[in-house]
Parts: C-alpha cells; structure tokens; sequence
C-alpha cells in the first residue's frame, strides 16, 4: 500500500463483509489513477466481484492484500447490487477490463508508459500486437509473461523499474496478482498497478467478452462459463451461491439489527 494520504480523505466507502471499498465511478477511477501518475505517488488498484469476495473470507493473505489497496472498486455488477440491496449504494460498476481500456487511452494521450505482466507469451505477445493497432502512439515500457516462478518475482518487479513504467498491468489470476501488488507493488517503480485478472486474454482475441446486454443484466460470469465450462462452470456456480449466502445472511442481520433500535426508541 502507498505510504501517503493523497487518496484517503474525500473518497466516499462503503462497507460490504469487511471489504472497504470506493462508492465512486468509472471515470472518477480513471482520474484517481492519472492524478498519481501525474504527482509520483503509488496507487494500487483492487477490483472485486462476486467469487473474490467469497474466496477473500476463506483466505487471509487474499483478503489482506486486497484490502491493502490504495483504492478498491466493484468489478462485478451483482457486488453492486448487494450493496444497493444492503442500502450502502455504490454508484456503478468499475469493471477492471473497462479501466484498463480507458487507461491505456489516458496513457496514450498524455505520453505515460505502460508495462504487462501475465498471461502466456504468445497471449501477451497477441495483445500486444493488437494494442500497438488500436493506440499506435502509446509507449510501451515493457512486458513479461506471467508464468515466472516464485523466487523469480523480486527480479521481474526489478525489470519494471528499469523500465521506467509510469503505469502496471497485471493479466493475472487471483490471489497471484494481488499478491505480487501487496509484496512487490512499491518495488516496481510504477505509480499505477492494476489488476486487470484475465483482461489480457480478452484483448488478445482468444476470449470474448460478454455483450454488454449480459453485462447489464449481471450475467458476464455466465457468458465466460460457458467458454470455458469445465474449468470455470463448477467455480462460478459454487462462488455466487456462497455469495448470495452472504448477502442473504448480512441482510437478516441489518433487519433485525434496525428492528431492534426501533423496539428500543418505542
């Protein structure tokens, strides 16, 4: 977490089962993350939906590291809608994919660089390719593949600040990203590092993201369980079931909490 108190005193939060996070929306995350690059100062970006949630309650070191961020925002649309539901409103939905897109723009335009880190090689070489088309003026620092070995990390972190970097992109699964951002996050140089999980695959065409009716209606975890069911089917349907679990459960609480200050004021 960045040793500075730039972000913390008007941003709105809202609770939900422990997590603190940023009751602000999309473009607000955007000039949060080009203000640090415009003042020198860390920010670390955590994104959470509905399985990060359920997976941060089983898993301390996860859930430290996420919540360690500098700035934390809803990635998923049925977080939202808990939050609405339990009356701690967040504004909208901060998708990770649609901040590293806008991102990536910012960087292009005001000359920043950017370094990737995840994915496959011939993933992250694709993305790259296609990246360089659709923002042929962004300077790119540098990339790395995300399949290194533990006692590798120190020098990869090391390679992005040779770099120079000015923002970080992280294409990988959790808790490997949040980790690496938690541990090594000040040690890359970068001012921004963001977790964008497998976003990386999206851009470089070998996954297709949901159409954004499926967005709206909170069904993007569906969409990609069925591209991938044998290995994301049965780990969707497990998380939101707990998920809605938690919901259901933090809701009864809130009711008879209310219930019970009104039975003392009468």
């Amino acid at each position: 977490m960045a040793e500075n108190d730039l972000y913390t005193p008007s941003r709105p939060k809202q609770d939900l089962f422990g997590v603190p996070l940023d009751a602000i929306t999309l473009g607000e995350t955007v000039q949060l993350c080009m203000g640090a690059v415009e003042t020198g100062e860390l920010l670390e970006v955590g994104v959470v939906n509905a399985a990060k949630i359920v997976k941060m309650r089983r898993d301390p070191a996860l859930r430290d590291a996420v919540n360690g961020c500098d700035v934390i925002v809803a990635d998923g649309q049925s977080v939202v809608w808990a939050s609405r539901a339990l009356r701690r409103p967040l504004p909208e939905r901060v998708a990770g994919i649609d901040l590293f897109q806008r991102l990536l723009y910012m960087a292009e335009q005001q000359g920043r660089s950017v370094y990737f880190l995840g994915a496959k090689p011939e993933v992250l070489e694709r993305m790259i390719t296609r990246i360089r088309v659709q923002h042929p003026a962004l300077r790119i620092a540098g990339s790395h593949h995300g399949y290194y070995a533990d006692d590798e990390a120190v020098s990869v972190a090391e390679a992005i600040r040779g770099s120079g970097a000015d923002l970080l992109f992280l294409g990988m699964t959790s808790p490997k990203k949040e980790v690496f951002v938690a541990t090594h996050g000040a040690r890359t140089g970068a001012k921004v590092v963001h977790g964008v999980g497998g976003s990386f695959d999206v851009l470089a065409g070998v996954v297709k993201r949901a159409p954004r009716v499926w967005q709206q209606l909170g069904c993007e975890w569906l969409y990609r369980a069925l591209q991938e069911p044998r290995r994301l089917g049965k780990r969707y349907l497990t998380t939101n079931v707990a998920f809605v679990g938690l919901v259901a459960g933090e809701w009864v609480r809130s009711f008879r909490s209310a219930a019970a200050k009104t039975g003392e004021s009468n």
